[in-house]
């Protein structure tokens, strides 16, 4: 089987070879790129790039910037590192359709965990895995969202966490329960994350997007 490529983007040398170090030794094959504009290149000329290790504060462009372009053609897994933690950075990375949301300093084994839960779950495909409910349809192997024959744009968590809903449609499921599943890990930090996701789904599904109820004090519920 193929190994996994990653790209690893930082200005930091020192934090590049950290974080290589530890994926080569969970046998992925890693690319870096010491700028935005360098990772855009390395990008747009590799497309078997299955994750992007993406730094916030970078010269020339920086990982905003980066996530933005390529969010406007890609839905490939994103991990953004950064070294604030404030939560308004936090909002503007998931509305930017990051995946996943890491404060510097981080534990390299948490880093690799993430990593591993994202692509495997990007890999459990199945020729049966086609969703149907009130006019959506998700296709989990080609992993597209159409609504009455339109094809909605989701991020891998926007898309992972409407398949948990149609999957267990009709049943009321608490934020921690969504967490579990959804993200695949022990999520250390706040369980609003969910809420902002909600919310950024919500608005991409357009008048579907009444589907998810709101559960006040608990969580959500999907119902058609």
């Amino acid at each position: 089987m193929d190994k996994h490529k990653i790209l690893v983007v930082d200005d930091e040398s020192r934090m590049r070879k950290l974080v290589r170090d530890f994926l080569i030794q969970s046998n992925y094959e890693v690319i870096e790129a010491q700028d935005g504009e360098q990772a855009l290149d390395y990008f747009y000329k590799d497309q078997s790039i299955s994750l992007i290790i993406l730094d916030v504060m970078m010269p020339k462009v920086d990982g905003w910037e980066v996530c933005r372009e390529i969010r406007s053609s890609s839905q490939v897994p994103i991990i953004m590192l950064t070294a604030k933690a404030t939560e308004n950075d936090e909002l503007l990375g998931f509305d930017l359709g990051v995946d996943e949301y890491i404060a510097k300093p981080f534990s390299p084994k948490i880093l690799v965990a993430r990593v591993e839960a994202i692509l495997r779950r990007t890999s459990q495909n199945s020729s049966e895995d086609v969703l149907e409910e009130g006019g959506i349809k998700l296709d989990k192997v080609a992993h597209i969202v159409t609504i009455e024959g339109k094809t909605i744009d989701l991020s891998f968590k926007e898309f992972e966490l409407l398949a948990y809903f149609m999957e267990n449609k009709g049943i009321a499921l608490s934020r921690e329960v969504i967490l579990n599943h959804v993200w695949n890990y022990d999520y250390f930090g706040d369980a609003r994350t969910i809420d902002t996701h909600v919310k950024k789904l919500r608005s991409k599904m357009g008048s579907q997007g009444d589907c998810i109820k709101t559960i006040w004090g608990m969580g959500y519920k999907f119902e058609v």
